[in-house]
């Protein structure tokens, strides 16, 4: 009787001798393609590369890749430390519907963020020492909720005190690849976005150095503009 195993071209009756996933750069791009289309959130490098053959090479997949959406209305782009498919810039305002108007942060979570972006890991009390308010618990609840920021380390210090960090969410919701994405001092002066003041310093037992020669103990006052802990503001106008 005739082995099955004979009648199969040499090396195909062999399990060993299975043939190996394409590595043909087209193939590997469209299964980049479906990996990236199916992922909730943006895909790492490593992450992508456990799906492909251990000879491709992912830097020329992905240029591929880029080079197939560029000037289509969906782009491939490097958000939080990896690999996502986002509609084209140019065409934000147009998808917008006309129900749906964009809601603004509040002051009070769009200082807490930002401060907690320039300065992390950073608490609470420090927090409030570079805004000149206290900041209601509410606040960084509600950063916390929009998955934005998450708790860092304590310090090692009197009270240990908890920290808070930004988080992949933030750099995807604001399309940063990484922190140092970050606009510069001199990018926000330029854009108008801060003024020629001197930058207030934080010394240790909470004096400041607003550089007028100079040491100050600061008072912080209570009325935190945001006592509810909302996150957007509810009105037209700014918080």
């Amino acid at each position: 009787m005739t082995d099955q195993a004979d009648l199969l071209p040499d090396g195909e009756g062999d399990g060993e001798a299975e043939a190996g996933p394409a590595t043909d750069l087209g193939e590997l791009a469209r299964l980049v393609e479906a990996l990236l289309f199916a992922s909730p959130e943006p895909l790492a490098d490593g992450a992508i590369r456990e799906r492909l053959p251990e000879s491709a090479d992912l830097a020329a997949v992905l240029e591929r890749l880029e080079a197939d959406y560029r000037g289509r209305g969906i782009q491939l782009v490097q958000v939080a430390g990896g690999w996502a498919f986002r509609t084209a810039p140019d065409l934000a305002d147009r998808m917008r519907l006309d129900a749906l108007r964009p809601r603004r942060m509040t002051r009070a979570a769009l200082e807490t963020l930002a401060i907690i972006a320039y300065h992390q890991p950073v608490s609470r009390a420090e927090i409030e020492a570079i805004r000149g308010v206290s900041t209601s618990r509410g606040t960084l609840d509600a950063l916390l909720e929009a998955g934005w920021v998450k708790p860092g380390r304590r310090r090692q210090t009197p009270g240990r005190p908890q920290t808070w960090v930004t988080t992949p969410g933030f750099l995807d919701h604001f399309s940063l690849d990484s922190l140092d994405d970050l606009p510069g001092v001199e990018e926000m002066k330029a854009a108008g976005l801060l003024d020629s003041r001197p930058l207030l310093t934080t010394l240790p037992g909470g004096m400041v150095d607003d550089g007028d020669g100079e040491i100050d103990r600061p008072t912080l006052p209570t009325n935190d503009p945001n006592p509810e802990g909302d996150l957007f503001d509810g009105g037209d106008d700014d918080a």
